[in-house]
């Protein structure tokens, strides 16, 4: 059966994260709903990257299965149906064994803060009007790549095998606005980024020294760090895939039935 990715971006305010879920509404919910109006089935999606309740994405996927052709051209037709915060930017076919988890090799987040009050920033960063020392987060950022086992930044009751992360980049950056934190890895736990930012703005205030940061992330201990960075200041910016799983001459193609 043809396999698709389906590229999408969405606000994440009203949601109580990305994957599927009992008494809540989700991301996965709504695009599932969408898609099945308009291709008259029921249609199963498989996510790329769960983010949290109140996180947001530039960019994120999905991959489902369907007898059937769909074109680009359609993505009109179910955004029409899609709630205004989620958005659907692409889709395209791939090989039936494509996965859009186990595939992506690397994924991105950034995270906002910002110091002087914003209407227009009060649900897309944090609002921290404390002055922190950039020379200090910086310096915290740098000893995250050389790191594997974040423990530490995994939230209780995360459900996972291990807790070895490769971080490929760790930087703190900043635009006219916000302080931004950037981070690059190929796989994340529940809770991690939030937790790495909030302890790092311990750094910053002066309440934590970069060695002892240092030794937070050596000890394995989820208590030492610092959660309370909210999500809505989080952003998936985007999932990195092998250039021959996305590339449009390299992608199969799939006839009407």
């Amino acid at each position: 059966m043809p396999r698709y990715f389906l590229e999408l971006a969405y606000k994440g305010t009203n949601y109580s994260g990305f994957q599927i879920q009992e008494n809540a509404n989700s991301i996965q919910q709504e695009v599932e709903k969408a898609l099945g109006v308009f291709c008259r089935t029921r249609i199963v999606l498989t996510g790329s990257s769960r983010t949290d309740g109140g996180v947001h994405a530039f960019q994120n996927f999905f991959h489902f299965d369907y007898e059937g052709l769909i074109e680009r051209r359609v993505l009109y037709n179910i955004n029409a149906i899609l709630p205004p915060d989620i958005v659907l930017r692409n889709i395209y076919p791939v090989a039936p064994d494509a996965h859009c988890r186990f595939d992506a090799i690397s994924r991105e987040y950034r995270y906002y803060i910002y110091r002087v009050k914003n209407p227009f920033l009060a649900d897309r960063a944090w609002f921290y009007p404390y002055t922190l020392d950039r020379e200090q987060l910086k310096a915290a950022a740098a000893l995250i790549p050389t790191f594997q086992d974040f423990t530490t930044f995994a939230k209780r009751n995360t459900q996972v095998k291990t807790f070895q992360c490769t971080i490929l980049e760790s930087a703190w950056e900043e635009d006219e606005q916000c302080l931004i934190y950037r981070v690059r890895g190929n796989r994340f736990l529940r809770g991690m980024v939030r937790g790495l930012v909030g302890t790092m703005v311990q750094v910053g205030r002066g309440k934590l020294s970069v060695a002892a940061f240092g030794e937070v992330l050596e000890k394995r201990d989820n208590r030492l760090a610092d959660f309370s960075a909210p999500g809505h200041g989080l952003f998936l910016q985007q999932v990195y895939f092998p250039v021959s799983l996305t590339d449009p001459q390299q992608l199969p193609v799939v006839k009407g039935m």
